[in-house]
């Protein structure tokens, strides 16, 4: 696929106003009011995973409703002091998996919690255990539509709900330094991992890269691959729906995610990412912070001109690792 999008001078000044709700901040200060009333933590149980330098347990906590929600905890074995905590968040279609697929974060001397998706894990990896039963709200059936024509209906408010809970959760568990938290995801996960960073204040970092949800209506206007296919199939059928659905899509949108966040962030993006357009990261990057005192002189943002979804794969995870192991020896 070659390059689609804004070249990268336009990019890198890219600052669209986001079309925010007036009760933007009030629909999430209720939203995850209602989420907090409840003790986060249900259960912890080790594991067995046959690795012998990692540590693991079968976690469980109350995300959106009270609901319980699956994810994969794990230390590195020879830990013996509270460490910073990486909570990931996985892609579209994605569920937790099994424990030992993801071992970066851990293998980094980290404390890692990976969070399930609730209603997720039938089309890639290894599936999920988190069932959502709050969608019968009219959508279609993938996620991405499901209750898509209003918001307190929405699936990602009750994802989003969740992975700000999972922050809770995984301060909440031994082993873990709660000053030291950081939100991490790619895609679908890095969409929730902005999330986290405009709704929980005292993070120590967020790292994402291609987030999804971001420049949402300008997104629908360029693709029609991956998430945003799902939701222009369902608006060709639903032809007199699309106000509505912006008007919900509007509560996700994660440049107003970023515009309130405070932790120092790491971005990535492929120019030629049709899934979640280059155009939506910068949006986000070069707004992140405006309400909470500027631009933290820390930020990155890597772009990898001739690549798409995949954007740096294990470049950008290196580079993320450099970046992080900084940021928390500050």
């Amino acid at each position: 696929m070659p390059a689609f999008d804004l070249p990268l001078p336009e990019l890198e000044r890219h600052r669209p106003e986001p079309a925010e709700p007036a009760d933007f901040d009030a629909f999430w200060s209720d939203t995850l009011k209602e989420a907090e009333q409840r003790d986060v933590l249900v259960s912890a149980h080790p594991v067995d995973t046959g690795l012998r330098l990692t540590r693991t347990w079968d976690v469980t906590f109350r995300g959106f409703a009270g609901d319980p929600v699956r994810a994969w905890f794990s230390l590195p074995s020879d830990a013996r002091e509270p460490l910073p905590a990486v909570v990931e968040y996985a892609g579209y279609g994605r569920g937790r998996g099994l424990p030992h697929e993801r071992l970066t974060w851990v293998n980094a001397g980290y404390a890692h919690l990976l969070m399930d998706n609730r209603g997720q894990g039938d089309q890639y990896g290894n599936g999920g255990d988190t069932p959502d039963p709050h969608a019968g709200a009219p959508g279609g059936p993938g996620p991405a539509v499901r209750g898509l024509l209003a918001a307190r209906d929405y699936h990602y408010r009750r994802l989003m709900t969740d992975a700000v809970r999972a922050v809770a959760a995984v301060r909440a568990l031994p082993g873990v330094d709660p000053a030291r938290t950081v939100a991490v995801g790619n895609s679908q996960g890095g969409a929730l991992a902005l999330a986290v960073a405009g709704l929980v204040p005292d993070l120590a970092a967020v790292l994402v890269t291609a987030p999804l949800l971001c420049g949402v209506r300008r997104a629908l206007d360029l693709t029609d691959a991956g998430p945003y296919g799902e939701i222009a199939a369902y608006l060709s059928v639903h032809r007199g729906a699309a106000e509505a659905a912006y008007r919900t899509l509007s509560y996700v949108e994660g440049v107003s995610f970023a515009r309130r966040a405070h932790a120092p962030a790491h971005f990535g993006t492929g120019l030629r990412d049709t899934v979640c357009p280059p155009s939506g990261v910068y949006a986000a990057f070069n707004r992140y912070g405006e309400l909470t005192g500027g631009p933290d002189p820390q930020n990155e943002i890597h772009p990898y001109p001739f690549n798409g979804h995949e954007g740096g794969e294990a470049e950008q995870v290196r580079r993320q690792l450099g970046w992080l192991a900084e940021r928390l020896a500050d």
